[in-house]
């Protein structure tokens, strides 16, 4: 998979931008603040219709405009062409001039492995950081584990709202209430399958990155979840004992709602014991074992961004990580410090510089 240009018009800081790619490796270098990463954040918003920095959509909107536009050649088993519109508050995507209506019926098309200092979020913030971070992750190698899950949220957001019912209101129907409740637990019990397959697929290549990253055996990723060795029937009963504390809270307090992650590096949690160092190396395993898992179950060769790698991590680290990336994978890193770049790494890329929102490219150097 490669993209093979983009067009941005009132994109952060670029009122238009055209560029053309080397399906290879692409270089954009700037010093911060420039706009370097604001081109990876366009090619990630492509495909996931939003950034990844956490910010509200709106905010990639260029000051004193009213919408935002990222267009892209994707080039797949054939050639397609990607379009989104951001306005505040609202979002419309195409696919060849055809409007897709249904946001889940475009994501997961264009396939994208980030690495970004704002992962260590995967390990060092809260239980719901991590499942919107795996959620996004997941969602790319299922379309249908997406619907899925969009559907769990409204019947958990159903079943919270009649809680709520039923402690102003004793007298109401608890009838409605089990049939929410049957019903979340069915499809909680399909996340939570799509979830477990997917950890102990990455499992089984992290483990091997690691070790070849840092030269230590015994990292891997737990995942912990209320509804670990349960079945449906087992799950109810779980259910009908809270229902009475569920209703004073007015909130589900079990469901897959509530799963966590963890990295354990021979058996110690690394957001406890681990180095930052440690830390950047797991996540790092895990971006690796993603490329493993999209080449082996779905033969794509994803496109890679690693934003700001070189001030991230050191230079030995960073040689290991692109020996391990393969050259039909195309790439785009972002830096503010060119001369850290290997001489064969700038033969081998097309460099883009970016300064004040103007960008040139530059030969191979």
């Amino acid at each position: 998979m490669k993209i093979l240009n983009l067009k941005l018009l009132n994109f952060r800081n670029y009122e238009k931008l055209e560029l053309e790619f080397n399906p290879g490796k692409n270089l954009i270098i700037g010093q911060n603040g420039m706009g370097k990463t604001n081109i990876v954040e366009a090619i990630y918003c492509l495909a996931f219709t939003k950034s990844f920095r956490g910010s509200k959509e709106e905010v990639v909107i260029r000051q004193n405009c009213d919408l935002a536009r990222v267009e892209g050649t994707i080039l797949d088993t054939y050639e397609s062409k990607y379009r989104i519109i951001l306005k505040r508050n609202e979002k419309k995507v195409k696919i060849n001039n055809t409007n897709i209506n249904r946001l889940t019926d475009y994501l997961s098309k264009i396939n994208i492995v980030l690495f970004t200092s704002e992962d260590l979020k995967l390990i060092k913030d809260t239980p719901n950081t991590r499942r919107k971070l795996i959620n996004i992750e997941l969602s790319q190698f299922s379309n249908d584990y997406l619907k899925v899950l969009t559907l769990y949220n409204k019947v958990l957001k159903q079943r919270n709202s009649y809680l709520k019912t039923l402690y102003t209101n004793g007298n109401a129907s608890q009838d409605y209430l089990q049939i929410l409740t049957e019903q979340l637990v069915e499809l909680g019990l399909r996340i939570h399958k799509y979830r477990e397959e997917f950890i102990a697929k990455i499992n089984q290549y992290i483990e091997k990155h690691y070790f070849k990253i840092a030269g230590i055996h015994g990292l891997t990723l737990l995942y912990k979840s209320d509804y670990n060795n349960l079945g449906k029937e087992e799950l109810l009963q779980v259910y009908k004992k809270e229902k009475n504390r569920d209703i004073i809270l007015g909130t589900t307090s079990t469901g897959i709602h509530r799963d966590d992650y963890e990295f354990s590096l021979e058996g110690n949690n690394l957001k406890d014991y681990g180095s930052e160092g440690e830390q950047k190396n797991a996540i790092i395993s895990l971006k690796l074992g993603e490329i493993d898992i999209f080449k082996n179950e779905k033969e794509i060769e994803p496109i890679l961004i690693l934003d700001d790698l070189f001030s991230e991590l050191d230079e030995e680290k960073i040689n290991n990580i692109l020996t391990f990336i393969h050259d039909d994978i195309q790439t785009f890193i972002t830096t503010t410090e060119l001369n850290k770049v290997s001489v064969s790494l700038k033969k081998d890329s097309r460099i883009f510089e970016v300064e004040n929102g103007t960008v040139t490219e530059r030969g191979n150097q």
